[in-house]
């Protein structure tokens, strides 16, 4: 069946679907099925913001993309401030086959929005996307740190300084940093290295002592220092991050107390869970939706007794929602 032989229904009384790429936007505004019009822009501002007048002069009121990379958010920045945007997964989006081009992806986007046949995806509002910035960026530098301290580790290993076997933390205990920081600076005496041991450890002395007795060359000691700084400057990082969250978070106290009443959430937890999920729960139908949104209940997809691996999910994939 051709695409031009297709007829629906109209439900919205102008619409405009684009079709999203790195350096090209190309949008259709389609008043009915034979009146449209289709023009192309680049991706800069300037240009999203002439896209924009030319939807509000035509009396467009809906529009629809496809949520291509991360290339549409700057346009969905630009334009839902004015405009209901439908943000659909390229995948739920079944074109008519043919020769494919970026204008009939727009115009066939226009049409489907006009008949009101697309699903939207799940976009938080603006607050929480930013939150979500935040939380995902924090994750990414505490994995960040943490790969650094496993590093220091390995080059102690390097120079047979055991601390590992010793000590249970030996990436932020008090004891364990005081004697880095001494074999950096160049102690080698194990007795003035053991001065540091305070607290309750469970290895003996004399083990400790074997323990701290190793080859230490000045090659060890500039990686364990430019570890250490490496290791101190993402804490710093971090720290400006996590005050910038709870500033972010602070208009969300009683969603974030509420959370933590649930046995096992804390505030980092429910700090993350809000910034994925927000607070408008109207989103959601129902728990089976948000969890099956989640990728906490993958659904079943097989076909000729062969099983498919489900689509992974997204910031974006919550179609099944409507």
């Amino acid at each position: 069946m051709a695409q031009q032989t297709v007829k629906f229904n109209q439900v919205i009384q102008c619409g405009c679907g684009i079709d999203v790429h790195q350096q090209v936007i190309v949008a259709t505004v389609r008043h009915n099925d034979e009146v449209f019009e289709t023009r192309e822009f680049d991706a800069y501002t300037s240009s999203l913001t002439s896209l924009r007048e030319w939807c509000k002069s035509e009396g467009v009121t809906h529009i629809a993309m496809e949520s291509t990379g991360i290339y549409w958010k700057p346009v969905f920045n630009i334009l839902e401030e004015d405009f209901e945007i439908i943000l659909v997964n390229a995948r739920h989006v079944k074109n008519v086959p043919g020769n494919k081009t970026d204008k009939k992806d727009s115009r066939w986007l226009s049409k489907l929005l006009l008949s009101g046949l697309l699903k939207g995806s799940f976009i938080p509002p603006q607050d929480i996307r930013e939150l979500r910035d935040l939380t995902r960026y924090k994750k990414k530098l505490v994995n960040q740190a943490a790969s650094e301290k496993n590093r220091l580790i390995k080059i102690l290993e390097d120079c047979n300084i055991k601390l590992s076997s010793v000590l249970s933390d030996v990436g932020e205990g008090v004891s364990a940093t005081k004697i880095i920081n001494d074999i950096i600076k160049g102690e080698t005496n194990v007795e003035k290295l053991m001065i540091h041991l305070h607290g309750k450890i469970k290895a003996s002395r004399e083990e400790i002592r074997k323990a701290l007795e190793g080859r230490i060359t000045p090659h060890h000691r500039f990686m364990l220092r430019i570890i250490k700084e490496s290791i101190e400057e993402k804490e710093k990082i971090i720290s400006k991050v996590e005050k910038q969250i709870d500033k972010a978070v602070k208009q969300y106290q009683v969603e974030v107390d509420l959370l933590q009443t649930v046995p096992g959430i804390g505030k980092d937890s429910a700090i993350n869970i809000i910034s994925e999920i927000g607070v408008n729960m109207e989103q959601f139908p129902n728990e089976h939706h948000l969890s099956k949104w989640a990728g906490m209940s993958p659904g079943s997809n097989e076909s000729a007794g062969k099983k498919k691996v489900p689509e992974p999910p997204t910031e974006t994939n919550i179609s099944e929602q409507h």
